[in-house]
């Protein structure tokens, strides 16, 4: 949408994304284990919050509204009404209007929308966060309670892990459509984990990968879907992570930037955000992301750009394929050629359009209800040259995020320009 009122982000706050596989994650095999314990749901949203505060200067009480992204808080933590968790990380936003917002993967993205809405109509300091926590369960009850985020009764059975094997389908129709190699998939992967070595909060911070490894099958790079037709197409090093974590961001109108003592120097200003929904009753085409381009298409038209402007962008890689699919549908390269990208390294930090310089959902790690949170507050930070040892050449005059939920039946996708 084009925005009636201006609209700012000025910081915000990430806690580290943790999960096995992180040196500081406790399990069964760690020397911890059993001493201390990891950061519950309830820590990591006062950490964030707090931090998010503190960061930009913003005192709870100048908070007008907030919202909270977060999918399944209730099966992985048993814990609900979030919105009234977020009050509790604060007493100055006691008797605020707070909310949760839930759109699955793309619930922070959501949150986010939702504070520029409230900026259209008249608000003119929000608190946006996300959270997440999905380490309690196992690896496949975890599979169980994410299935939630397709069509249960018609795409649960299709394997333990029902979204691996809904990506791994597309990989599938995608190889069939335009040749797609194991190898170019195995590039996404190894950019993500090498830019997650460069990040200190990423989830796969200590984790090495190699073209190699990423490029085959293996006993340490496991294809390890039980569905026997859809098992070849994907592989460990294709998925994101199953992490712990929570973002907050600090989102103002022009007159919140006056009553915060901000200007549009430290800020970035939000030219548009765009939400499109699918029919989660429907199969899409597998080899495209109509979602998520919807949604791109009516963004690009409310910032008044198109996508050769965009020079830094986050998006949805929850599973290698998703991140080419995501090139495609943002209008970086056309149908078929986003492999392109990825082997001539335009998408690398030194390249022209660098994306995921964090390491993304495959390497930074997807707490599911923070990860469209913390898309905003990486591009805030590479366009404030914030971002250490896997910063950008530069500084990013126009940035993109797009985040989605679910097989592309949710898509918000966001526009920033950096002032």
């Amino acid at each position: 949408m084009t925005l009636a009122r201006r609209a700012f982000v000025i910081g915000g706050f990430n806690t580290p994304f943790i999960g096995k596989n992180h040196p500081d994650f406790i399990w069964k095999g760690h020397a911890d284990f059993g001493k201390r314990e990891n950061p519950t749901l309830e820590e990591l949203i006062t950490t964030a919050v707090r931090g998010a505060l503190a960061a930009t200067g913003t005192s709870a009480s100048a908070v007008e509204k907030a919202w909270i992204g977060n999918f399944v808080g209730e099966l992985f933590v048993n814990q609900g009404h979030l919105g009234a968790a977020v009050v509790g990380a604060d007493p100055g936003l006691r008797f605020k209007p707070v909310m949760r917002v839930e759109g699955a993967c793309a619930s922070g993205g959501l949150a986010f929308q939702s504070a520029i809405d409230a900026i259209q109509g008249g608000t003119d300091v929000t608190l946006v966060v996300g959270a997440e926590v999905q380490t309690t369960a196992s690896a496949r009850q975890g599979g169980d309670y994410l299935a939630r985020a397709a069509h249960y009764r018609r795409q649960r059975s299709l394997d333990d892990f029902t979204f691996p094997a809904l990506f791994a389908l597309r990989i599938r129709e995608y190889q069939k459509a335009h040749g797609l190699s194991d190898e170019d998939l195995g590039r996404v992967s190894v950019k993500a984990y090498s830019n997650a070595n460069k990040n200190p909060l990423a989830h796969m911070k200590a984790v090495r990968m190699t073209l190699e490894n990423a490029s085959k099958a293996s006993m340490l790079n496991p294809a390890f879907l039980s569905n026997a037709e859809l098992a070849p197409y994907i592989k460990v090093s294709d998925c994101s992570q199953v992490s712990d974590g929570a973002s907050a961001l600090i989102v103002v109108s022009e007159e919140g930037l006056r009553k915060l003592g901000k200007s549009a120097s430290d800020a970035i200003e939000v030219l548009s955000v765009a939400t499109a929904t699918g029919d989660l009753y429907e199969d899409g085409d597998p080899i495209r992301m109509e979602v998520t381009e919807a949604a791109a298409v009516k963004a690009y038209a409310g910032a008044g750009i198109s996508a050769s402007k965009v020079a830094i962008a986050e998006v949805h890689d929850c599973f290698t394929i998703a991140e080419l699919l995501m090139y495609e549908a943002l209008g970086f390269a056309k149908a078929g050629q986003a492999s392109g990208l990825i082997r001539e390294g335009r998408t690398e930090i030194e390249g022209d359009l660098p994306v995921n310089t964090g390491g993304g959902l495959v390497g930074f790690g997807h707490p599911v209800g923070a990860t469209g949170v913390k898309q905003v507050f990486e591009i805030w930070r590479q366009m404030k040259g914030l971002c250490g040892d896997y910063q950008v050449p530069g500084a990013p005059e126009i940035g993109l995020c797009a985040n989605m939920g679910g097989s592309d039946k949710t898509a918000v996708v966001s526009i920033f320009a950096n002032r």
